[in-house]
């Protein structure tokens, strides 16, 4: 995978190609063959015990799973087809395989796990690119049914959005090159200038504290510009989830993520507010998901996706659940 991609360019090339398509909010984009839409052993992961819905200590716990129809699933019954807001520029997550031109990924692989369940095929998906930034509006509007793209569940965002529960840890990390002074979320950050997306828990974090880094008018609607413009010299480095930074270390030898993360963040599956059903659906397709050890899904999906980059996870983060 990673030969393919640099013998397409690397990360220029691959931006390049993409801009277009990154550039049109809610573009569909195609997956599949043609239709231009787009083995569990027993439940082993522990059960949280419950906390209360009315606070947001933890704002990752979400409603307990069930399979029963409501609004929302019918709904994407009816249209036949699952509306997926992802992301198609960010390596190993969700991204274009130049041979090929399909979406691939992490991400991409649980958006086709949920199509299965619901409609009884993962080709029965409508992808569609939404920048950073626009995720939220997306649901808002009924554009997508689901957003699946890295998104980090906060105290924030569970106002604007509904979300699953947690299907990948990650934290906030400095991404510069090898040879750069900068060491890590610290005062080395002092006068550089630092790259964020829009919308994200990283242009979130240097607002609430920069350690004298710039910052202010350097944000991209797509994570993959930080990286191009860090190559270009117009930063000095990126902040971002460490999960998305490796992916693009390993896409760009010069570059690797510097000191430890800095935050504990969790990536769920967002829908619209009140999508009740649909947040207990995603919620029994997660635990599936998580289940069958080295062997399941969610592992096989690890080891193809992310463990060269980010090794080291023995299983998927436990869901934790509220009553209401």
């Amino acid at each position: 995978m990673g030969s393919r991609l640099r013998g397409w360019g690397g990360v220029a090339g691959m931006a390049a190609a993409c801009a277009l398509t990154a550039a049109v909010t809610l573009l569909p984009l195609s997956h599949g063959a043609g239709d231009g839409q787009g083995e569990a052993g027993g439940r082993s992961v522990a059960r949280a015990v419950t906390a209360r819905a009315d606070t947001c200590e933890e704002p990752e716990r979400s409603l307990r799973p069930s399979t029963a129809d409501g609004p929302a699933i019918e709904k994407i019954k009816a249209r036949g087809k699952l509306i997926a807001g992802v992301d198609q520029n960010s390596f190993r997550w969700g991204y274009r395989n130049p041979a090929t031109g399909d979406l691939e990924g992490f991400d991409i692989d649980l958006v086709r796990a949920v199509a299965k369940d619901i409609l009884g095929d993962p080709d029965k998906v409508i992808y569609r690119a939404i920048p950073t930034n626009q995720r939220v509006l997306a649901l808002r509007e009924d554009k997508v049914d689901v957003v699946v793209r890295t998104m980090t569940v906060n105290c924030s965002r569970i106002k604007d959005v509904a979300f699953s529960t947690a299907y990948f840890q990650a934290g906030q990390q400095v991404l510069a090159p090898k040879k750069s002074a900068v060491k890590g979320y610290d005062a080395s950050l002092a006068g550089r200038k630092v790259c964020t997306a829009k919308g994200s828990t990283a242009y979130d974090a240097l607002a609430a504290k920069s350690f004298g880094a710039k910052f202010e008018g350097l944000t991209v609607s797509s994570q993959l510009d930080c990286l191009v413009r860090l190559q270009l010299g117009e930063v000095d480095a990126v902040v971002t989830d460490n999960a998305l930074a490796a992916g693009q270390a390993a896409q760009d030898p010069a570059v690797e993520l510097k000191g430890e993360p800095f935050t504990q963040e969790y990536y769920g599956i967002a829908v619209k507010l009140g999508s009740d059903d649909l947040v207990r659906r995603l919620n029994h397709v997660l635990d599936d998901y998580r289940e069958g050890g080295d062997d399941g899904p969610w592992m096989k999906a690890y080891g193809k996706w992310l463990k060269d980059d980010l090794p080291g996870i023995e299983k998927p983060p436990e869901p934790k659940y509220r009553d209401n």
